[in-house]
């Protein structure tokens, strides 16, 4: 039977993607921030799920891919929060494994605490140049949400409760139901990848860069309202 993806319940949206993306920190930065101005806090929750690169590319993503996206996609949506590369060269995250599955994890507390997580640890990554691989990084950073409770955390990372379910996102989304992160499922059956931006890329992956052929961040608040209960 092939592998599908379900129409999640009203109010919420299903965003398969990887923290290592680009493109996903700014989807999920506009999620957030369009909720709020909309006053939807309350009715729309997201459901963050892995579409890990590391796996389906069976490498970890190479620094110069990441480091070449930066400058231009933070000219797209700056108050997502970015800067190259800071700290010690040691200690740039060599997987993104154990911060996908803290936020899978995380919702055994709820969607909440989970997109809470998910979004504190993108603004680690690429805004803060902190080790997300690490695991004291990723407890320190579920404390600072004040979302999440991190002795739960801890014991679900420490018996590995979530990693099936990982697994069982990156199987999915090798095949073509989930086309690349970030990729949007909304409650009425649409489904929406990478929305509202059309890019195309000069030279190989670590050493082109992206070129946007077009950006529309309002088509958030259509996905918002459209999901909402």
């Amino acid at each position: 039977m092939p592998l599908t993806v379900s129409a999640p319940p009203a109010g919420v949206v299903v965003v398969h993607s990887d923290i290592w993306c680009s493109f996903a920190h700014i989807a999920v930065h506009r999620l957030h921030a369009t909720r709020a101005r909309l006053g939807l806090e309350d009715r729309v929750r997201f459901d963050l799920r892995a579409f890990p690169l590391e796996l389906l590319n069976d490498a970890p993503s190479p620094r110069p891919g990441t480091d070449s996206e930066v400058a231009r996609m933070a000219s797209l949506e700056p108050g997502a929060g970015w800067q190259l590369w800071q700290a010690k060269d040691w200690l740039y995250p060599s997987t993104t494994l154990p911060a996908l599955e803290a936020v899978l994890a995380a919702k055994d507390q709820g969607l909440h605490a989970s997109e809470q997580l998910d979004l504190g640890l993108r603004r680690a990554f690429w805004a803060e140049s902190r080790c997300i691989s690490n695991r004291k990084v990723i407890l320190d950073v579920a404390a600072a949400t004040g979302a999440v409770d991190v002795t739960a955390l801890a014991e679900a990372l420490d018996d590995g409760r979530a990693r099936a379910e990982l697994s069982s996102h990156a199987a999915l989304s090798a095949t073509d139901a989930i086309t690349c992160s970030p990729h949007l499922f909304l409650p009425d059956g649409t489904d929406h990848a990478n929305p509202g931006i059309d890019v195309g890329w000069e030279g190989a992956y670590g050493v082109g860069w992206p070129v946007i052929k077009s950006d529309d961040p309002t088509v958030y608040e259509d996905l918002l309202l459209r999901a909402a209960v």
